[in-house]
């Protein structure tokens, strides 16, 4: 029986530990090809994506590892993954749900090599066997970004009728510079995320903690009914 939308966006999380099953290419090309319905404004489909998995992943990696020992970030980022004095109440939900992460895997505040070792995981995608790189061009606006995200979530959810896992990770666009380096996604195009893709491991403690969602009520206005 198929998953129904609902079930696939009640069980969709952000997996940060994948099992090294691989996955076929026919059922990923299958994805995506559904994916292409996603709406964007004027149908401009403004999204652009390498999906790389075996030697070239690996070599990614590899480049991104030798960057991580000077420091958190591979330079200037493109674009501000959160934005400055990030507000209440989305700077507690963001502190919050860092903290239950951390809290999953039994890495205190105080444990800041801890902390570093697990930041280090998102850039060997998790253990994930297949990882998407998302690009766009830089004239693109803020409308576009818009669409970006909707093909992003119709692609995860896909994944998940078909069995499959996924974390979307902008922590990628750290190390764009090295990236394109290794890769060839055009000079004039945004590096914004990458996607690992897999299996999730079942046993992962990181890949069960509770995330919390805000109340419909503090998101929500309903008028004229």
């Amino acid at each position: 029986m198929s998953m129904t939308v609902s079930e696939a966006v009640e069980s969709r999380r952000s997996i940060r530990a994948f099992t090294n099953q691989k996955v076929d290419r026919a059922l990923l090309e299958r994805v995506v090809a559904k994916a292409q319905r996603a709406p964007s404004g004027g149908n401009l489909q403004p999204w652009h994506a390498q999906v790389i998995t075996g030697e070239p992943l690996t070599r990614l990696m590899d480049a991104v590892a030798a960057e991580l020992p000077k420091g958190a970030t591979g330079g200037d980022t493109e674009y501000d993954v959160y934005p400055a004095g990030l507000a209440e109440p989305y700077r507690s939900r963001r502190f919050k749900v860092g903290e239950d992460m951390y809290a999953a895997l039994g890495v205190t505040r105080e444990d800041k090599m801890g902390r570093m070792v697990q930041f280090a995981r998102n850039f060997r995608a998790f253990d994930a066997p297949v990882l998407m790189l998302v690009h766009f061009p830089r004239f693109m606006g803020p409308p576009q970004w818009s669409d970006v995200g909707m093909w992003l979530q119709t692609f995860m959810l896909l994944l998940k009728e078909e069995g499959l896992d996924s974390c979307a990770q902008e922590a990628w666009s750290f190390f764009h510079q090295t990236i394109r380096a290794t890769l060839s996604i055009p000079d004039d195009h945004i590096l914004f995320c990458g996607v690992s893709i897999g299996y999730a491991d079942p046993t992962a403690a990181i890949n069960s903690f509770s995330v919390d969602r805000a109340p419909l009520d503090e998101v929500v206005e309903f008028k004229g009914f």
